[in-house]
């Protein structure tokens, strides 16, 4: 509970806020557009640190890097519901992206550290199911706050929630790296580490597929405000009709992820979650170029494509962390960096682009998981010329 109560944070930080985009636009007299870089600035400053919070922790240990930076987000959290400009507001959204990414990434080296093999697969998976609750409650949680009692009390709650986590973890979180199995902090040992993980075409092809797999969905959750606002025509408190469908479909993902962790191997559970993804890709292109978007027909592909992501996401996760077992906690940052990287260009650069239409979203995911299969298949490409070795 604590580790998808960590993974969270990242969640959290970024839907809650979303249904206030109009108020704090009024409220700073800038154009949603403006509002939209508080996200990009979030999402580039978490990339930019989930390099470094796995290597950190695994020279110092797990519990003092998820502890120190639960109190930077409280701060960051108290920063934005003070802020008096949206310069301020973005100054401390980066101070949150800095800190929200330690939880998720330190989280899956003390998976990995406790255990392995298929029940490694079901905890990740189990965490999976807990963490994706977090997107769907979020903008719902985000849009009664705003309607109550405006958008600053959502940094508010962020900051409560933040608090209840750090005293959970400094009261519970068992420390699950010994010392003798730390890493020197030193910069040349570093560098050799960091050029390993980054040198490895394998790992490569892992990250971005994870990445690419993720976009998929993860482009319709920072062009929510278009699609709930402008496409579906409905009301700040009607995030759920997008929000509920694609996180249901990541929970039975993550669920059918465990229930197969054992009997199935990795690479049958990812290529069946390519198959899902791709049918709900076509579905959803399919339908928007023929008819306007509407509840349900749009929002039950992408409750499809989740399904089917999450069902592999686990599977490859784990291939990926154990190309490094003496480096868990960088592989974990150098992964989830590919991945919030690639986030950040979806929020700031993408979504702007593509989120005028329905249709152009669901092409964009197309094509993002079309990019994901296409690194999957060149990581099983690289395992059959190495003779099937499975170690970088």
């Amino acid at each position: 509970m604590l580790l998808a109560g960590l993974a969270t944070i990242g969640p959290f930080a970024i839907d809650t806020y979303l249904p206030s985009f109009p108020a704090i636009g009024r409220d700073f007299a800038v154009d949603e557009l403006y509002v939209q870089q508080t996200l990009s600035a979030y999402m580039g400053f978490f990339g930019v640190m989930t390099l470094f919070h796995g290597a950190l922790s695994d020279s110092f240990g797990r519990r003092p890097v998820i502890l120190l930076n639960l109190l930077l987000f409280v701060v960051a959290s108290v920063g934005c519901a003070l802020a008096s400009s949206i310069d301020a507001l973005l100054a401390c959204r980066a101070l949150q992206g800095v800190s929200a990414g330690a939880g998720i990434v330190v989280g899956r080296a003390i998976i990995r550290d406790t255990y392995d093999g298929p029940m490694a697969q079901r905890l990740m998976a189990q965490v999976t199911m807990l963490f994706s609750l977090a997107p769907a409650v979020a903008p719902v949680i985000g849009g009664l706050l705003d309607i109550a009692f405006g958008w600053r009390s959502i940094f508010v709650f962020l900051m409560v929630f933040a608090l209840l986590l750090w005293a959970g973890c400094a009261w519970s979180l068992p420390e699950t790296l010994p010392p003798q199995d730390r890493q020197p902090f030193r910069a040349r040992p570093l560098l050799a580490s960091y050029r390993q993980v980054f040198g490895s075409p394998r790992f490569a092809m892992l990250a971005l597929a994870v990445a690419f797999n993720f976009a998929g969905f993860f482009i319709y959750v920072v062009s929510a405000p278009a699609v709930v606002y402008r496409h579906l025509g409905l009301s700040a408190t009607d995030f759920a009709w997008l929000f509920v469908p694609g996180i249901s479909g990541v929970m039975i993902g993550a669920w059918l992820s465990g229930r197969l962790a054992g009997r199935v191997t990795p690479e049958r559970t990812v290529a069946l979650g390519y198959a899902v993804m791709t049918v709900a890709a076509v579905a959803s292109v399919l339908y928007h170029l023929s008819w306007s978007p509407g509840v349900p027909w749009t929002v039950l592909p992408l409750m499809v494509y989740s399904l089917g992501m999450s069902l592999a996401m686990p599977s490859i996760t784990l291939l990926a962390l154990d190309l490094f077992p003496r480096n868990r906690g960088m592989a974990a940052s150098v992964q989830g960096f590919t991945q919030s990287m690639c986030n950040a260009l979806l929020a700031g650069v993408v979504s702007p682009l593509v989120a005028g239409t329905q249709l152009s979203l669901a092409t964009t995911a197309g094509v993002a998981m079309v990019l994901g299969v296409a690194c999957w298949l060149n990581y099983l490409r690289l395992v059959r010329r190495d003779g099937g070795v499975t170690t970088a």
